[in-house]
């Protein structure tokens, strides 16, 4: 019976490794392509919450998707996410730079009930079908890099430079916003978009119409804020291209190296020679410890000076004070002055009874005063009705 047991609980990890490894999310993408990958909404509404699902229940739930790289807070630095708002889909979009593979964690937020879902994408990038050194990368003035991202919409951008490339059609190689490459976020109106830049690439060589970007006199009409138009036949007004913010790349032929360093004789010209000190001329600080020393300790030895001749030698004294003053006023002061001393000799030696007011428990009316209560404070009356009820306390 324990044999039992532990082989169903063995099949039923086993059957949860299998699951949880079919449900990751195969994906493929080759170096230099662009890789786009749409994470739907409505793949994840039977999941939000599980009892929908069996009592035929499905929301419209706003939906926020998280993506990183597995153990990495970020995601990879070719790939990038993007989402216009939680009632839209969002895009894993990029352009691979070389081999391998990458594990990105996807979490889902539902926010109506709160709850999550993880689910992993596993991308593996492999080489290139084919080389595609003509790319050419035009500005979407007038679009969003949501609008540009779904297969429908890459489709049609390459219909319309395949009538350029005739009859060649050429391969997406990236998509990226204008704010990614240090343009302005737009206003907040219906008529204002941020601004797309989508790279196309082929292994044919430029047409005609737009080898005429790279001349000057193409910069020219730039530089004066005309926006010309040397290829015709994009005449399209929902993906209306700003010829003057297009470029070209061509890497059918390899940029020449950079030439090697000539090598001198060793021997450097009369006067080009510099030979540093071992160490630093001395340096006299004398008038440094005058100015910061000495000055202060003068200016502070005069004002003590200063002060001790007004308030010693500038005093007039008893004597002189007493000279200058009239006699009848000096009799007045004199006299004030003794007899203030002989009224206080007089307060301090008197032995007279202290006044029936100033002693505690004083009747005004019977004049006597109370014996002291006891030192218990408890047996204290708080008035004196309490202790003589046919005593008239109110005043006369």
């Amino acid at each position: 019976m324990e044999n039992n047991k532990s082989w169903s609980s063995f099949l039923t990890v086993c059957l949860a490794c299998v699951l949880t490894a079919q449900a990751d999310i195969k994906a493929e993408a080759q170096v230099g392509q662009l890789f786009v990958h749409e994470l739907e909404r409505s793949v994840y509404q039977h999941d939000f919450p599980p009892y929908l699902r069996h009592y035929g229940i499905v929301y419209d739930d706003s939906m926020v998707f998280k993506c990183n790289l597995q153990h990495h807070p970020d995601l990879p630095r070719w790939l990038r996410y993007t989402q216009r708002s939680p009632r839209h889909n969002g895009f894993l979009y990029g352009a691979p730079e070389r081999t391998g593979s990458a594990v990105i964690e996807i979490t889902v937020i539902n926010q109506r009930t709160y709850d999550t879902l993880r689910n992993r994408m596993v991308i593996r990038v492999s080489e290139p079908a084919k080389m595609m050194p003509y790319q050419v990368d035009f500005f979407l003035p007038n679009r969003d890099v949501e609008e540009v991202l779904p297969p429908g919409e890459q489709e049609v951008l390459k219909q319309y430079a395949a009538a350029l490339w005739k009859p060649h059609k050429p391969d997406m190689i990236n998509i990226s916003s204008a704010l990614d490459r240090g343009g302005r976020v737009p206003l907040p109106l219906p008529a204002h978009k941020e601004g797309v830049y989508v790279k196309l690439g082929s292994d044919r060589a430029f047409p005609e119409c737009l080898k005429e970007i790279q001349t000057s006199r193409h910069q020219e009409l730039c530089t004066l804020g005309e926006d010309p138009a040397p290829c015709s036949v994009w005449l399209s007004s929902h993906n209306r291209i700003d010829w003057c913010h297009t470029s070209l790349a061509d890497l059918s032929t390899e940029a020449p190296p950079s030439p090697a360093p000539t090598w001198g004789s060793g021997i450097l010209d009369d006067g080009g020679f510099y030979d540093p000190p071992e160490s630093p001329e001395g340096r006299d600080y004398f008038l440094d410890y005058i100015g910061t020393v000495i000055v202060p300790f003068v200016l502070a030895i005069v004002l003590c000076l200063v002060l001790a001749y007004v308030m010693c030698c500038r005093r007039e004294g008893v004597e002189r004070r007493n000279a200058k003053t009239p006699e009848i006023q000096l009799h007045h002061h004199h006299t004030i002055h003794d007899n203030t001393e002989e009224l206080r000799s007089l307060a301090g030696s008197r032995a007279a009874a202290r006044p029936l007011s100033t002693l505690p428990m004083f009747n005004a009316r019977s004049g006597e005063s109370m014996p002291p209560f006891r030192s218990d404070s408890a047996h204290i009356p708080l008035i004196l009705a309490q202790q003589d009820p046919n005593t008239d306390t109110l005043p006369r």
